[in-house]
């Protein structure tokens, strides 16, 4: 790894070090690292990973503790088995049993052990804990913990982090990953000029472009292999709700939905005139919603928008009608402005009666926020972000906001 020095237009080699020479210990240092930015572990790949549990020992008959316990957006568990300058030549083997032993856990056991964590955390912030559900299911993006896929039979992941591989190792992790085992090695390096110290993270095993390819080969077993009934059930039932209510919106003063397709999904986005920020229906099976997602790929120009909202609050409400829900969703990519309806969304005998709620308070929603955006729009113009904001959609030569 190299320095770049502007400057002088040259680049330095940094100084490759020992974690012992700088005196960083596994658990005080790299699992502490790798606690707070998973998302090191992910920087290859892209994918995300949250971090539910740390020194895990929740194990019957032992008292082995894991590292680190982490699920990824596939609601698989995924074992993070820490070393530092030398992986050992039993750490697979070490794994390889928190992984038998997370694989018994149910789904509600999974949300307990998180929760444990969240309240462990508050309780060395001197905060209120989170809610662990709630967290889980906007990770996942599910709407209620039944239809989501958590911790299925031989869905467990490993995750190994280390300096140095010995050979063992290495021809182990290769052999696993034949039986559809998902092992990936790091390989961490610290590194230090002048006073700065450094630390790179590379995937080693599988290599990034061998990666997707083995999991897609995986992923397509096991599809064919099984497929998840309350899932299924999920998707022919939102199909069904959308298509009755597109027939019912079409019909509607509203006419953001005119031109949108059914889908399996829980949500159905239409446009609000500024990109990345559509409306948003939501049926859901306990609650329908509506609201405004502000989920623009800048987080500066989410920020933006939402603000400009706010500062409308009072008057946005009073044309909606009711007092919504305001979730500026801190350390998020997106915000959110909704309101929701208590249902039990999968009776179809209350389906009319939920289309007809939508309806009416997605068409009070468009109106009541028509003006604020086009404001939002114009201040969205005049301001520069760090990066590009992507182009602002249905936007006339007076800079107005499509209905």
């Amino acid at each position: 790894m190299f320095k770049i020095d502007p400057a002088s237009n040259r680049i330095q080699p940094l100084e490759a070090k020992r974690f012992s020479d700088l005196g960083f210990t596994e658990r005080a240092h790299l699992q502490e690292w790798l606690e707070s930015c998973p998302e090191a572990l992910a920087q290859s790949s892209g994918e995300e990973l949250l971090i539910i549990q740390k020194e895990f020992n929740g194990f019957d008959g032992t008292q082995e503790r894991l590292d680190l316990l982490a699920i990824d957006k596939d609601g698989n568990l995924v074992i993070i088995e820490n070393k530092l300058d030398d992986s050992g030549r039993d750490v697979v083997w070490q794994a390889l049993k928190y992984a038998s032993y997370c694989a018994n856990l149910k789904k509600q056991q999974v949300v307990e052990v998180f929760q444990r964590y969240l309240n462990q955390k508050a309780l060395n912030d001197d905060s209120e804990p989170q809610d662990a559900e709630a967290l889980l299911l906007e990770f996942l993006e599910a709407d209620d913990l039944p239809s989501v896929q958590l911790n299925t039979l031989k869905s467990q992941r490993l995750i190994l982090v280390a300096a140095n591989y010995r050979k063992e190792v290495t021809n182990t992790v290769l052999w696993l990953s034949q039986f559809g085992v998902i092992c990936q090695c790091f390989k961490v390096t610290p590194y230090q000029a002048g006073d700065e110290l450094f630390l790179n993270v590379e995937q080693i095993i599988p290599t990034p472009e061998a990666a997707d390819f083995m999991i897609g080969m995986m992923a397509k077993e096991a599809e064919e292999k099984s497929v998840n009934t309350e899932q299924k059930h999920s998707h022919t039932l939102r199909l069904a709700f959308w298509e009755q209510a597109l027939e019912v919106f079409v019909q509607s003063e509203c006419k953001l939905y005119n031109n949108i397709s059914p889908t399996k999904d829980h949500w159905l986005s239409a446009g609000s005139g500024i990109s990345g920020m559509p409306y948003q229906l939501i049926f859901g099976k306990n609650e329908v919603r509506v609201g405004l997602s502000l989920q623009n790929s800048q987080a500066q120009a989410n920020t933006l928008v939402f603000e400009q909202l706010e500062a409308s609050r009072q008057t946005i409400e009073q044309a909606f009608g009711n007092t919504m829900d305001w979730l500026p969703l801190p350390n998020k990519k997106a915000c959110r402005i909704q309101f929701a309806k208590p249902v039990d969304g999968y009776d179809k005998a209350n389906w009319p009666k939920m289309i007809e709620w939508l309806v009416e308070h997605m068409t009070r929603l468009e109106q009541a926020l028509h003006e604020p955006l086009k404001a939002a729009n114009q201040a969205l113009k005049k301001t520069t972000f760090s990066a590009p904001v992507e182009p602002i959609e249905g936007e006339s030569s007076e800079g107005s906001v499509d209905a």
